[in-house]
């Protein structure tokens, strides 16, 4: 039977009370959505290293750089610096990082030799997800995906 209501059919998922969401239409809240579950996807297979994502993008961000300081890569990966302190003393106890002086007064965060090998792991994890992920996306689409996205964050 035809919808009459006059509503877009949108082609979503029922809401929890079994109506269809009216807020799937939103791109703003479908991002979000896709977002979230992509990362807690992410999440479930970097516990397979002990690592969260904010750790694992840290080890992908200083790979072969020698200059990083905390500052650059909190401001690289939006996160606050009040986060940043915590977040790379867990690296530096677990033995993934080190700090070594830069200058005078800033510290560079750089991989460690165990680093380096939970840093293998990470980029095995990461590629298969990513893959995956693309997969999930219709062929047409594939090659605009990552422009569209970067082009609402750049």
């Amino acid at each position: 039977m035809a919808d009459t209501s006059g509503k877009p059919d949108n082609g979503s998922l029922p809401a929890p009370d079994g109506e269809p969401d009216p807020l799937a239409i939103l791109p703003g809240y479908t991002l979000r959505r896709a977002a979230n579950a992509m990362m807690a996807e992410l999440g479930t297979l970097l516990s397979e290293v002990d690592l969260r994502v904010s750790e694992a993008s840290i080890l992908l961000l200083i790979d072969g750089r020698d200059t990083m300081t905390s500052s650059q890569i909190g401001t690289a990966l939006d996160i606050r610096s009040a986060n940043m302190a915590p977040l790379i003393g867990r690296l530096v106890t677990r033995g993934l990082v080190e700090r070594v002086p830069l200058d005078g007064k800033s510290m560079a965060i750089i991989l460690t030799v165990e680093g380096e090998a939970t840093l293998h792991e990470v980029r095995r994890i990461t590629q298969t997800f990513e893959q995956d992920l693309l997969q999930r996306i219709p062929t047409e689409h594939r090659d605009h995906f990552v422009p569209a996205l970067n082009a609402l964050w750049r």
